[in-house]
């Protein structure tokens, strides 16, 4: 029987009554419903006015100030009409949320009334205080002005709650000196870096039309979704995200009978209104299912242009969590909420491409033979190899570090998948001949009635962190609960980087007369003698990759934050970012430090809360069970039974070590060192492991003490009653 507690929140579940499903309603009445598109710019404004827009938009000239008054005034009718009484910049700091400052339309007049305005200028450019985002030393606490400004190449949207509805628009955010403090700003910045040198390469390729050229992304989304009863009860969920305690349940996921089940009734209902507010946000929703661990789920959105993406996926998580609560539930984003079963991805889907050349990634049915496809894929592959740590210091959080290198999630070694067909391609290339690639066969199913299809020419390999999967590159290493900027900046920069070296080699190559055949060739088998020892193809979890490719490959194994977060203080990274023109010195040296303190103070609040739990909640009821076994003994031997006192014995040991560890835990609490970098290591090599040994004696007598005093809700209740 579980304590009063819980049972009460047991009995709070079953009387729950499920939300009513809206009306359905056609694609094309949700889609962008809420948003100021394109389709209702052009309705809306003047011929000549829309153009101008759309040059903006499509081929990155400057907006005039004239266009923006015209742009902001049926910006303003459109929201307001739609009962829009705010309007709010919406930004992204350096903490993987979404800032927002509202401000009305209402401007006061002389004689009383009061009218609404919003001029270009508004829309342009806001100025929030913004002084208590982390900027990484940036700027003086005091030192307080900066700046939004609008960016056009990312629709404005309305953001419609009980309370009202708001008119969004997505800017970027820096300080009075211009550095930035988003996230947006530099991945801005790693497009045009891209663009730039893709333009370059394209050129000597043959090319004449190029359109701008851009960077892609879909981004997967896994979640958990717990009923919202049990997180009251839970400090650590409620304060970290997860679950810093708790014995496995009896059932997990070893039957994979969650995995692309059925949906669960009062889940899917969730999803759909989920699906219904971002089909009328214009997010391209695709696909919904059950992932691998009880109670988790995925929402995959089809790619889109990479700013806009980010921006959608910051919304994604938004509507996840405010949805859940309307339903009762709790949707968990951090990477590892359970112990004991996979925990939550952010699969980043990435490519470039543009609207002449189209997908620049895409290696069509002979890719031996696609010359475009190779030079860009291997400026991919030198990429990876030269900055690999600087994609595994992206991803690097303290929830995160749960994740990687387990059976759901790559290792922290940083390697290439590209598939049996083009691996083979490129150790041709490596080798100094190209004579052809396999195909993929047709699939047989020995069945009459099932048809035959092409199969893919190579298989896909979810051990890889990063994976070549047909059309685009798969980041399997980021983390559920991060923004996908950070990742795409860092994935544009490296390509940009790497574009610009092969050009560089073309360049004297073409000079000389050398056909571009010849010439590429030559410089991708440069690329391959190289940095070919980054393309891995095998089992990524096992003993002898890692051994490989740390001994043999002088790859990296960055096993924790504190081991990647460094890795942004290189000078050949700090030289990537200043060269590219994405980051400056003091950007990327505030990235750091940012970063280095969001993972001690997430450390440390879980250390406190681990602290809090073991000595107010679970020592407790262990000594009252300790105690109710001291009566049961006397009553025991009184009645002439044999006594047999092993389970007193071990809930006292488990209560001591609790005790002793608990100590000191505190007490490495109490002795942080001084130093950015000497405190990531504290976390790293004392507090984590002194949270790893508490959790095992509080676990150890979770299994021991009666259910009916355990103050937490196990996992079996979180995870299967909902």
């Amino acid at each position: 029987m579980p304590s009063p507690q819980r049972l009460a929140v047991l009995q709070t579940i079953q009387q729950r009554q499920p939300i009513a499903t809206p009306p359905a309603q056609k694609l094309d009445e949700l889609w962008c419903q809420d948003v100021f598109s394109l389709e209702k710019m052009k309705a809306a404004l003047p011929k000549e006015i829309f153009k101008s827009v759309q040059r903006t938009i499509k081929e990155g000239s400057k907006l005039d100030v004239s266009v923006a008054n015209v742009v902001a005034q049926a910006m303003k009718e459109w929201a307001t009409a739609r009962g829009a009484l705010y309007y709010s910049h919406v930004f992204y700091p350096l903490t993987n949320t979404t800032a927002e400052k509202h401000d009305g339309f209402i401007s006061p007049q002389g004689d009383g009334t009061a009218i609404t305005e919003f001029t270009g200028k508004v829309l342009v450019q806001g100025e929030p205080d913004g002084s208590s985002f982390p900027n990484g030393g940036i700027r003086s606490t005091f030192e307080a002005r900066g700046y939004t400004a609008w960016d056009i190449t990312s629709p404005a949207w309305l953001m419609e709650t009980p309370n009202g509805v708001t008119l969004c628009i997505p800017t970027v955010f820096v300080s009075w000196t211009g550095e930035a403090l988003d996230k947006k700003t530099p991945l801005l910045r790693s497009n045009a870096a891209v663009n730039k040198q893709a333009n370059r390469l394209l050129k000597m390729l043959g090319e004449s039309e190029i359109a701008p050229i851009n960077s892609s992304c879909g981004a997967e989304q896994e979640y958990f979704l717990i009923d919202s009863a049990y997180v009251p009860l839970r400090p650590d969920l409620l304060l970290a995200g997860r679950t810093l305690f708790g014995k496995p349940s009896a059932k997990g996921q070893q039957f994979d009978d969650h995995y692309f089940g059925a949906i669960p009734e009062r889940v899917q209902v969730f999803m759909q209104e989920v699906e219904r507010q971002m089909y009328r946000l214009g997010i391209p929703a695709k696909t919904r299912h059950n992932e691998v661990a009880p109670s988790q789920f995925e929402i995959a959105p089809f790619f889109e242009a990479a700013n806009v993406a980010t921006d959608h996926q910051q919304l994604t998580m938004t509507i996840l969590r405010s949805t859940a609560k309307k339903h009762g539930l709790a949707c968990l984003l951090h990477e590892k909420p359970f112990a004991g079963i996979n925990g939550s991805g952010k699969h980043v889907n990435w490519s470039i491409g543009n609207a002449t050349q189209g997908n620049l990634l895409d290696p069509g049915q002979t890719p031996h033979e696609n010359l475009q496809f190779l030079l860009f894929c291997g400026a991919v592959i030198r990429g990876i190899h030269l900055y690999g740590p600087l994609l595994r210091a992206v991803i690097a959080t303290a929830s995160n570090d749960h994740r990687l290198g387990a059976n759901e999630a790559p290792p922290a070694i940083i390697s290439v998948y590209l598939g049996s067909q083009l691996e083979d391609v490129f150790t041709q290339i490596r080798e100094g001949r190209l004579s052809g690639s396999s195909i993929g066969g047709v699939m047989n199913f020995g069945v009459d009635t099932l048809p035959e299809f092409d199969k893919d020419a190579g298989d896909r390999n979810r051990t890889s962190p990063f994976a070549f999967t047909g059309n685009r590159f798969e980041f399997r290493a980021v983390g559920s609960n991060q923004s996908v900027a950070g990742p795409l900046v860092s994935l544009n920069t490296i390509l940009a980087d790497s574009l610009g070296w092969i050009a560089d080699h073309l360049e004297p190559r073409l000079a000389a007369g050398e056909s571009v055949e010849s010439a590429s060739l030559a410089v991708l088998q440069q690329v391959m003698e190289q940095h070919g020892n980054v393309i891995f193809g095998g089992n990524g979890y096992s003993e002898e990759w890692h051994r490989m490719a740390v001994e043999e490959r002088g790859l990296e194994n960055l096993r924790t934050t504190a081991d990647a977060l460094p890795v942004l203080a290189r000078p050949a990274i700090r030289e990537l970012f200043e060269r590219t023109g994405v980051l400056t010195p003091v950007e990327l040296q505030s990235r750091f430090e940012v970063y280095a303190e969001q993972y001690i103070l997430a450390i440390e609040v879980e250390a406190k809360l681990a602290v809090q739990i073991a000595r107010t909640q679970v020592y407790p009821a262990a000594m009252r069970y300790l105690g109710e076994l001291a009566e049961s003994l006397k009553l025991q031997s009184s009645l002439g039974m044999e006594v047999s006192p092993e389970t007193s014995r071990q809930v006292a040991s488990f209560c001591q070590q609790l005790m002793d560890l608990s100590g000191q835990l505190q007490t490495a609490l109490d002795q942080a060192p001084h130093g950015t970098e000497a405190h990531l290591r504290h976390c790293a090599d004392t507090l984590v492991p002194l949270m790893d040994q508490l959790r095992t004696s509080v676990d150890g007598l979770e299994t021991l003490v009666d259910d009916n005093l355990w103050p937490l809700p196990s996992y079996q209740e979180m995870l299967f009653v909902r």
